[in-house]
């Protein structure tokens, strides 16, 4: 345990570059794959056509390509960031696509009686969404939301092979630096990633909890 403590600075840094990594992706993700849910169940075909079209690419893309798409093509058209920025980047494309799904399932779930009603009442496609369909939608779908995060904050480890040191960067350096407290280290660093989805799996519940306790 001392290669641990003696470097309890550096797997900090680690642990605030994955979480910085994953709040960032995940907000951003959260907002576009809304809309992308938005597109995919609208009345405007190019819409549902261009949402569709995004998810099954993207969904069946590998990751690291997209990092890599991300990281090294992005540059020859004269978009350059940070690495941790482009990590960002490449986190959210991918799990936009996850997030859309997921809300989308929500809004097929939510009865089409309330649509109904609402368009009773003349509001608008998009007033629909925004105060009807979207609010019980989310509702719906906070255990699959969580999913996607906790799968989200599990992917940011392919960020090291791009130039950012968060956990498994921080570990892999570890380890190589201190080979006979490998174990140890990478104990520490699984230790870690534990945190981070089990306090997301608490929030999820917690959000469950007490949003079946408010009447629909």
């Amino acid at each position: 345990m001392d290669a641990v403590l003696d470097n309890l600075d550096v797997f900090r840094e680690g642990f605030v570059r994955t979480l910085l990594l994953s709040l960032f992706s995940a907000a951003a993700a959260l907002v576009l794959g809304s809309l992308l849910a938005t597109m995919r169940v609208s009345p405007v075909p190019p819409l549902r056509w261009a949402g569709a079209t995004y998810v099954e690419i993207v969904r069946n893309t590998p990751l690291t390509v997209v990092f890599f798409f991300v990281v090294f093509v992005l540059p020859q058209i004269d978009v350059v960031f940070s690495y941790f920025t482009f990590a960002v980047v490449a986190l959210t494309v991918y799990h936009t696509a996850f997030v859309c799904e997921a809300v989308r399932a929500g809004v097929n779930g939510v009865d089409a009686g309330q649509a109904e009603a609402a368009r009773a009442l003349g509001l608008t496609f998009p007033q629909t969404l925004r105060l009807v369909i979207l609010p019980q939608a989310f509702r719906n779908v906070i255990q699959p939301l969580g999913s996607v995060g906790s799968a989200l904050i599990r992917n940011t480890s392919i960020a090291a092979a791009f130039g950012v040191q968060e956990l498994t960067g921080v570990s892999q350096g570890l380890t190589t630096a201190n080979p006979s407290h490998v174990i140890a280290l990478l104990l520490a660093g699984i230790v870690c990633y534990l945190i981070l989805t089990l306090s997301l799996a608490a929030g999820v519940g917690v959000a469950e909890r007490r949003l079946a306790a408010v009447p629909r």
